[in-house]
């Protein structure tokens, strides 16, 4: 009697989780894009994130905004990822600086865009402009999601805007903020 009262429970958890997934999946993969940049990368790591929340889903189903961890998890995946990149780039420059031809003229056009002036800016700050500017969550709900304080949401969000306003020129910055400036 115990086995079926547990695998009806399996089940609705089961099909509360999948309802989760429908509905913030795109959600979780472009945040993923904007966070990382790579967006070859953004479906595997909207799925790891999501596989995180499956393993946890006892404990966040019962959370107020389940939506917020997912997206912290995604944001924890991002920076672990990033930082695995940043390894591994200092590696190959130590090894590749010994065997490096050098070019005294490279032809590189330079193409200022928003993806390119976001990857500029510290993880932190990226994160909160992306989630409160591409993705309209609220100071609480950025703070939530990412398990800092409103107050540093606001001083983030804040040096962020103004760092990409110096990349991207204040214009550009109005609109990517909804013509708030």
């Amino acid at each position: 009697m115990k086995d079926r009262a547990r695998g009806a429970g399996d089940e609705a958890a089961a099909s509360e989780f999948h309802e989760f997934f429908e509905r913030h999946y795109d959600e979780l993969a472009r945040l993923a894009h904007l966070l990382s940049g790579e967006p070859d990368a953004a479906d595997d790591l909207a799925a790891d994130a999501l596989l995180a929340v499956w393993h946890r889903w006892d404990r966040v189903r019962g959370a107020d905004h389940p939506a917020a961890y997912a997206r912290g998890i995604l944001a924890n995946l991002v920076r672990g990822r990033i930082r695995s990149a940043v390894r591994e780039r200092r590696r190959m420059a130590l090894f590749g600086a010994r065997h490096t031809e050098r070019v005294e003229a490279p032809d590189i056009t330079v193409v200022v865009d928003v993806r390119e002036a976001l990857r500029r800016l510290p993880f932190r700050k990226r994160t909160c402009v992306v989630l409160r500017h591409a993705f309209d969550l609220s100071e609480q709900d950025t703070a939530r999601a990412l398990g800092i304080s409103v107050g540093t949401v606001k001083s983030q969000t804040s040096k962020g805007m103004a760092q990409l306003e110096r990349l991207l020129g204040d214009r550009a910055v109005a609109e990517l903020a909804g013509g708030e400036k």
